[in-house]
């Protein structure tokens, strides 16, 4: 079965470069490059399915060869060598040839709102976008603040920001969910450790073309924006509020120029809402066990604590932690991340040979 796949990916990357050379195509730059880009995402599999076709002719050779008495110590050393290294050249390309996300090259809108804990929540909401801006400072990604609700204290009932870069979704999508920080307030004077939490959702950002909206199903309000002031904000309602009726699913955006900016981008994020809702509907029926395992990004459950007296960072999901909680906290989120997309992987291959 695996070989047959293979085989069928090696035919249409020959294809592709057939019709890449096609003279009949030459001018036709938009169709050239949809091959050119299909070629380049299947480069990696048919080089590695030509390393594995090589491995297994290597050792039907030494098989042949261990009855041969000058060549059967060799032979053998080979043969052993092959058979070990053969099942991990398998198990990459089946993790290859596991189907893609569409939504994992998107950039992403995400959302960090405080949840149990007043003030403390909203400063750990407030950290919590720290962390984020800076891991996607790592990336070479770009970060925009869409809308803030912010405290008095330096915190935030909510901020909605979006990121934009190549594989954002592919990375931050495993950050869904509640986080829970224990530590000692600014505020308390005993020293007493309180346990806080904030919520993260992170939605892939889509097209127009990919969720049609109904207008009609659509509420549009405007009010005036919330930010420094200024004679502009006085006079003009910029601020858009977005309610879907079905769904009942209410998108704002203020921070935007003008109040055609905000509508647009709300209607982007409203848009992402929908797809969102959708897919996870389309998990919850298609893909319940896996996700019982690997964790959904429902924003109900207990993801990960940061735990700043002992220095400790866990992600419950996986029982992985970090006892550098400084380095976590400026973004260094690599570690959890990679985890996370290998046992995804993993149950992912399990269900499909299952």
């Amino acid at each position: 079965m695996l070989l047959d796949k293979l085989a069928g990916i090696e035919s249409r990357h020959r294809e592709l470069e057939r019709l890449i050379s096609d003279p009949a195509n030459v001018n036709d730059y938009e169709k050239i490059a949809e091959y050119a880009q299909e070629r380049a995402e299947l480069e990696r599999i048919v080089a590695q399915s030509r390393e594995y076709r090589h491995a297994l002719e290597e050792l039907e050779q030494a098989q042949a060869l261990l009855n041969d008495p000058d060549m059967a110590e060799l032979a053998h050393e080979e043969a052993n060598h092959l058979r070990n290294v053969l099942p991990q050249m398998e198990d990459s390309l089946r993790r290859m040839l596991l189907p893609k996300d569409p939504r994992d090259d998107k950039n992403v809108i995400v959302e960090i709102r405080a949840g149990a804990g007043g003030d403390e929540a909203g400063i750990f909401a407030a950290n919590l976008f720290r962390m984020y801006s800076r891991y996607a400072d790592r990336q070479g990604w770009k970060v925009n603040t869409v809308s803030s609700n912010e405290t008095g204290v330096g915190g935030f009932k909510e901020v909605v920001f979006d990121v934009k870069g190549k594989g954002a979704y592919s990375r931050l999508k495993y950050e869904s969910g509640v986080h829970r920080v224990q530590r000692v307030p600014v505020t308390e004077s005993q020293g007493r450790i309180h346990t806080s939490t904030a919520t993260v959702a992170v939605l892939a950002e889509m097209d127009d073309v990919e969720v049609d909206v109904n207008t009609s199903d659509l509420q549009i309000d405007t009010y005036r924006s919330a930010g420094a002031g200024g004679q502009n904000v006085q006079k003009n309602e910029t601020a858009i509020r977005i309610t879907h009726l079905p769904t009942g699913i209410v998108v704002a955006c203020q921070d935007e120029r003008s109040q055609l900016q905000n509508k647009q981008r709300a209607m982007s994020i409203l848009r992402a809402k929908l797809y969102d809702i959708e897919q996870q509907r389309i998990r919850d029926e298609q893909d319940a066990a896996r996700r019982s395992q690997v964790g959904s990004g429902d924003r109900s459950e207990k993801i990960r604590t940061y735990n700043y007296p002992q220095n400790r960072v866990t992600d419950h999901r996986i029982g992985l932690t970090s006892h550098n909680l400084p380095t976590v906290m400026d973004g260094d989120l690599d570690a959890f991340i990679d985890e996370l997309a290998t046992r995804e992987e993993a149950d992912r291959l399990q269900a499909i040979e299952a």
